[in-house]
């Protein structure tokens, strides 16, 4: 018997990560559906990879944010439409106008902080490798020999999601 835990011949990363995007749209949805009006003190800060196929912003925030970009949905947009592949939206950047279409796939993240709600996820874009960086320190077990992790004893790949719900 092996101590490594075998290659899925399911997707769950990928199936996860739609899944949670789909979670994003539904929450825009809501939005349009609602007149376009935020409820109470909810607002959303979406970062997405400008590079990103199907992204359409206007040449000077492309060349201002050439990986990636985060907007704020709060008090100023207009024209917010949602559907299944993405959505799209107009918002002003030093009192300019723009308008932005984004793909659910070239999103990364997902912030509500009115209630300390929020989403990461992967890039999904084949051709888009992440950037090199360093080795975090703490990316190899201690004792080298055991894969477990403190409160995973057996080693599988089950991962805690905890939303930050206030209790």
């Amino acid at each position: 018997m092996s101590d490594e835990t075998p290659d899925s011949l399911i997707p769950y990363d990928e199936i996860v990560q739609e899944a949670l995007r789909a979670v994003v749209g539904r929450v825009l949805g809501e939005i349009v559906q609602g007149g376009s009006e935020l409820p109470g003190d909810h607002h959303f800060y979406i970062t997405f990879k400008t590079g990103a196929p199907g992204v359409s912003i206007p040449p000077h925030l492309r060349e201002r944010f050439p990986d990636e970009m985060t907007i704020v949905l709060q008090n100023k947009f207009w024209d917010l439409d949602v559907t299944d592949e993405g959505f799209s939206v107009g918002l002003s950047f030093n009192q300019i106008p723009a308008k932005l279409s984004i793909p659910f796939a070239a999103i990364t993240a997902f912030v509500d902080p009115a209630v300390d709600f929020g989403l990461q996820f992967q890039a999904t874009v084949a051709d888009m490798a992440p950037e090199a960086h360093d080795d975090a320190e703490n990316d190899s077990p201690e004792h080298g020999d055991s894969p477990a992790t403190p409160g995973n004893e057996d080693g599988s790949n089950v991962a805690e999601v905890d939303f930050g719900r206030k209790k």
